[in-house]
């Protein structure tokens, strides 16, 4: 079949056994991507154990708090959390989020008129009714620097929370993310 200068077929180089390999085009790679935030940030992370599992009443209760808090923090943009990640564990849910300061967690969870306050009251009760049914955890982990890299990936962790910007010639290794953040 003859081709014209105009199709494809046309204006496509060679390839295949034989071709010249100086004429095969160059595949861009996926986009490296880093995130974007430069300021204070602190990952918490929290989650829930249930040690009873036939015990319902303890734990479904703790299960259906979490919910409605997320709702609120992510309802209110000054609330300092900048997003989250849930992960289902064999013994139960947790959290990864990430936040702006310590103090916007300690405020939060201070807050009397937050979901907080209302649920840890009435895990506090449960908890003394059924010792060891069902417990809470967290981790709070101040970041003196953070560096990251997604490559081939859509953004999630960080990134997911707080955007990304694409990794350039001055950003294109990990140290000088990292150096680049610290300063």
């Amino acid at each position: 079949m003859a081709t014209t200068a105009n199709t494809p077929e046309a204006t496509d180089p060679p390839t295949g056994a034989g071709a010249p390999t100086s004429s095969r085009r160059a595949v861009p790679g996926p986009e490296k991507l880093t995130h974007d935030y430069d300021g204070e940030l602190v990952v918490f992370i929290i989650g829930m154990r249930i040690r009873r599992w036939w015990r319902f009443d303890q734990w479904i209760p703790v299960f259906a708090a979490m919910p409605r808090m997320l709702a609120e923090l992510s309802a209110d943009p000054d609330s300092g959390m900048r997003g989250y990640r849930l992960v289902f564990d064999p013994r139960g849910p947790w959290l990864v989020q990430y936040w702006d300061s310590l103090e916007k967690i300690y405020s939060y969870a201070a807050a009397p008129e937050s979901e907080h306050r209302p649920a840890w009251t009435a895990f506090n009760k449960r908890a003394r009714s059924a010792p060891n049914a069902v417990g809470v955890w967290h981790e709070t982990f101040p970041v003196a620097g953070a560096e990251s890299m997604y490559v081939g990936t859509p953004p999630l962790g960080l990134a997911k929370a707080v955007g990304t910007r694409p990794v350039g010639p001055r950003s294109a290794r990990a140290r000088d993310r990292q150096a680049r953040r610290d300063r």
